[in-house]
C-alpha cells in the first residue's frame, strides 16, 4: 500500500526536522491524534521512522543517509549552535574542526572573525572559510571521502597530531544519556580523538536529536569536553554526568537572540 499524501508530508517533516509531535501534527492537518498515531505507527512498521513518546523521530541509524540530507535535518538548530559556538572563540587564535554538518555551521559563523588559524579534516569547512579574514586555512592530508568531504584514517590522525591549537570543535553522530559521545566510523573517531588531544579547550556541538540516536564507537565521555553547545536542554542523567565532569552546557535556541546558559 502506498503512503497517503498526509503520510508522505509527515515523513518529509521527520526527515527535515528530525522529530515530530503527535499534537502538533494533528493540529496542523486538522485530524485527530488517533489518526496521526496510526500514520506514525505505519511509518514505523515500514522502517521509515522510529516511534517515541508523544511522536516520532528519524530512524536511529543515519550512516546510510546522504550528506546533503543530513545538512537539512535540524538546520535551524545547527545554525543557532554555530553562532553560539563562534561567539566563544576570539579573533587571533587557532581552531580545529572535524567532519560534520554542525561544525560546518560553526565555520560559517567564524567567517567574520579575524586572524584565525583553522585546521580541519573537513573539506567543506575549509571551502566555507575561503575568502574570509582567516590568517591561515590548513586542510589535513589524506584520502578525501567523496560522499561528504571527510579526510579520515591514520594519515589524517598523524597530520592533526603535528599541531597544538587553542580550540577544538567536534560534532558527533549520537550522544548517550550516560555522557558517552559516539560515532559510526572508527576512522572518523580516531581523527576526532586526535583533535581533542591537541587542543587547550574542547567544545562539542550537537543538536538535541542526537540523544535519540545510537552509534557504536565512543569518541569520548562528556567529562572530557569543556563546553557542550546544543539547542535544547539535555536529559537529566546527561546533565548529571556533565556536572560531575565540570562540563559547561550552553543552550542555543533557534530564533532567539538571548541564549540561556546551564551549569
Amino acid at each position: 500500500m502506498q503512503l497517503t499524501a498526509r503520510q508522505n508530508e509527515i515523513l518529509a517533516r521527520i526527515r527535515r526536522e528530525g522529530r515530530v509531535e503527535v499534537e502538533t501534527l494533528a493540529a496542523g492537518f486538522n485530524v485527530t491524534t488517533q489518526t496521526i498515531r496510526r500514520d506514525l505507527n505505519l511509518l514505523s512498521e515500514r522502517g521509515l521512522a522510529a516511534r517515541v513518546h508523544g511522536g516520532a523521530r528519524f530512524t536511529n541509524s543515519i550512516s546510510n543517509v546522504g550528506y546533503e540530507e543530513r545538512r537539512s535535518q535540524a538546520s535551524a538548530a545547527k545554525e543557532a549552535i554555530g553562532a553560539r559556538t563562534a561567539a566563544l572563540i576570539p579573533d587571533s587564535c587557532s581552531v580545529m574542526l572535524n567532519i560534520g554538518t554542525t561544525t560546518e555551521q560553526v565555520a560559517r559563523a567564524l567567517a567574520g572573525h579575524d586572524d584565525l588559524v583553522v585546521i580541519s579534516n573537513n573539506v567543506n569547512v575549509i571551502n566555507t572559510l575561503i575568502g574570509s579574514s582567516a590568517k591561515e586555512l590548513i586542510l589535513a592530508g589524506g584520502v578525501v571521502r567523496p560522499t561528504d568531504g571527510a579526510i579520515v584514517g591514520e594519515e589524517a590522525v598523524d597530520f592533526i597530531s603535528r599541531y597544538k591549537v587553542d580550540y577544538a570543535v567536534i560534532g558527533a553522530s549520537a550522544i548517550d544519556i550516560d555522557g558517552a559521545v559516539l560515532d559510526y566510523d572508527s576512522r572518523e573517531v580516531s581523527v576526532a580523538r586526535a583533535i581533542l588531544r591537541n587542543a587547550r579547550a574542547r567544545i562539542l556541538v550537537s543538536d538535541a536529536l542526537k540523544f535519540d540516536r545510537s552509534a557504536p564507537v565512543r569518541i569520548c565521555d562528556i567529562a572530557e569536553i569543556d563546553i557542550f553547545v546544543t539547542d535544547r536542554g539535555p536529559p537529566d542523567p546527561f546533565m548529571e554526568a556533565a556536572a560531575r565532569g565540570e562540563t559547561e552546557v550552553l543552550i542555543a535556541e533557534p530564533g532567539l537572540e538571548a541564549l540561556d546558559d546551564c551549569a
